[in-house]
Formats: structure tokens, C-alpha cells, sequence
């Protein structure tokens, strides 16, 4: 791997997770500590991350978090493969939440498309692009203004989803496991999240490879819970990704996974979104699952017996 791949994984992964020891950066992108912390020295040169003793964390300390913009331009393309994907889920005239988000942010510009939806979220940014779709009725929770992701968190946003039942959540966070389930840095925004959960028949989780295999503070939604997981093709550099996906199919996670390059369409005549392009596949450890129409799914997943 050169340099220049090395250390844009390296912001990735820091920018996802707050603060990554060398340790973890180094298994990654499998090089010594050595290289690793050469890499973070010259990141920090440029100022976008900080040392501290065995690892790196975003500018200013551990506790800040990437504004949204920042987040924004983050893995962009995915980002919009995933959406195009995940919109694909939704039928007319169904009732749904959306957590907030720049990938929900993604989902809802795309959601304004579908007649008779009802939406209830807690982002603002959901609602805005969904403020001018004729045929979308937006529902706010109420709450407390959290400005760095745009976000009504608190008793009162979790107090307005009591009561509520929908047919599914759309959900993203800062990290995911198998182990653990989705993950987020901001225990307020954490606590939303399982609220959004508990008002949903299904729960679908849209995450890009940078998330995958990283675990934050608060855990959001148990690995049992999860329905189904949107994302794209991990690099193929990136093996601890392609084997959390695995690990996720194998615990019955259904996982649908979006390219964002050329190919052809979908096998056996089922269409993706425009956008949205069918996943090669990919050797994963172990084989217990396979992938068809752009999706990789795991034993039970309603496969006809071969």
C-alpha cells in the first residue's frame, strides 16, 4: 500500500472513531507502528489530526467530533450508492423513521420520490429535504437542538416516539461490529437512536466501509436487532471490513452491498436503484453466505435449497 492510500485510511478511520490507537491503525493497514506513527506525524503536519501517546484523535481531543460538513465530503460516493440502494427498500405509503445523518441525509433527498411516505425523524436536515415532496408528510420529534449533526436529542425526542410503530428504522452511527452492533460517539444522540429502534418492525443500518470493524462508545442497536445492513465494497486492502461482514451474515444480518463504479446490471433480471451498482463478489472467510443482485446474505436469508 503507498503512503498516500495508507494515511487517507488512517483519517478515515480516526475522523470515524474520534481516536484510534497505533496499535489498531497498524493491523489495518497492515504496516509496523513505525510507518504508522511517520504517517499520523505527517498528518498532523497538515493539521488534520493530532498525536497523543500510542495513537491518533481528531483536531482539538478525543471528545470532538468531525462537524458535519466535514462528515459530509467523507466517503461521499459511497455515501450515495448506499442511499440509492436503501430507497430502494421503501413502497409507497409506507410509514418509516430516519435517524439523522449524512447517508440518511443521502436517503431522504432520494425518499422524496416515493408517494404516500410518512416519515418521522429527529434531523432537521431529513426534514428539509423532504420539506417540498408533495406527497411526503414529515413528522418531528421534539427536543433539543444538538448542532453539530443538525439533531433533536433529549427526553423530548424520546418521549415524542413513545407510542409509535412503524414499519422500519433507517439508522447510521459512527461504528459497527458484530460483536457489538451499531455504535455512536454522543450518548444523547445514542439514547435517540434506541428510541428509533423501538418504534420499528425492522431496522436497517446504512454504514460505509470506513465504519466497519469500529467500535465506539455507546452502543445504539444490539447486532440481534439489526435487520439489514446497507454498505458498500471494502477496498481489498481492507480485510478487517470484509471480515466484520462475515461475522454480520453469519449472525443472520442481511447485507446489501452498493458499488459506486461500472458493471453490469444486477444478475437474474432484479434491478437496483439508478446510481447503484450489484457488488462483485468477494471471498470472504468461511463462505457461508453468497451474493446475488447486489447482495450478500447469510444462512436463513431464504435462499431456495440447492
Amino acid at each position: 500500500m503507498f503512503a498516500a492510500e495508507r494515511r487517507q485510511l488512517i483519517l478515515e478511520m480516526v475522523r470515524a472513531n474520534g481516536a484510534v490507537s497505533l496499535r489498531e491503525l497498524a493491523r489495518v493497514v497492515q504496516t509496523s507502528e513505525v510507518t504508522v506513527r511517520r504517517d499520523v506525524r505527517a498528518l498532523e503536519a497538515e493539521g488534520l489530526l493530532d498525536r497523543r501517546h500510542g495513537g491518533a484523535v481528531l483536531p482539538g481531543g478525543f471528545t470532538r467530533e468531525s462537524g458535519f460538513p466535514q462528515k459530509s465530503h467523507l466517503a461521499a460516493a459511497e455515501k450515495t450508492a448506499i442511499a440509492d440502494v436503501a430507497a430502494s427498500l421503501v413502497e409507497e405509503g409506507e410509514a418509516i423513521v430516519v435517524g439523522a445523518g449524512t447517508t440518511t441525509q443521502e436517503l431522504a433527498r432520494r425518499l422524496a420520490r416515493v408517494p404516500g411516505l410518512t416519515v418521522v425523524t429527529n434531523s432537521l436536515l431529513v426534514a428539509q429535504a423532504l420539506a417540498h415532496a408533495n406527497r411526503v408528510e414529515v413528522v418531528m420529534t421534539g427536543g433539543t437542538l444538538r448542532g453539530s449533526n443538525y439533531a433533536l436529542v433529549g427526553s423530548g425526542a424520546e418521549q415524542s416516539l413513545q407510542g409509535l410503530r412503524v414499519s422500519r428504522a433507517f439508522l447510521s452511527g459512527s461504528g459497527l461490529t458484530a460483536e457489538r452492533g451499531l455504535s455512536t460517539s454522543n450518548m444523547l444522540s445514542a439514547s435517540v437512536d434506541r428510541a428509533l429502534v423501538q418504534a420499528a418492525a425492522e431496522v436497517v443500518v446504512l454504514a460505509d466501509h470506513t465504519k466497519l470493524g469500529s467500535d465506539t462508545m455507546f452502543q445504539t442497536v444490539p447486532t440481534d436487532v439489526i435487520t439489514r445492513l446497507v454498505t458498500d465494497e471494502p477496498p481489498a486492502h481492507d480485510e478487517r471490513a470484509a471480515t466484520e461482514l462475515q461475522a454480520l451474515a453469519d449472525q443472520g444480518v442481511q447485507i446489501a452491498v452498493a458499488g459506486t463504479g461500472a458493471g453490469s446490471g444486477p444478475a437474474g433480471g432484479d434491478q437496483l436503484p439508478p446510481g447503484a451498482r450489484p457488488r462483485r463478489d468477494v471471498p470472504l472467510p468461511g463462505q457461508r453466505g453468497r451474493m446475488v443482485a447486489g447482495q450478500f446474505r447469510g444462512p436463513g436469508a431464504g435462499f431456495p435449497a440447492e
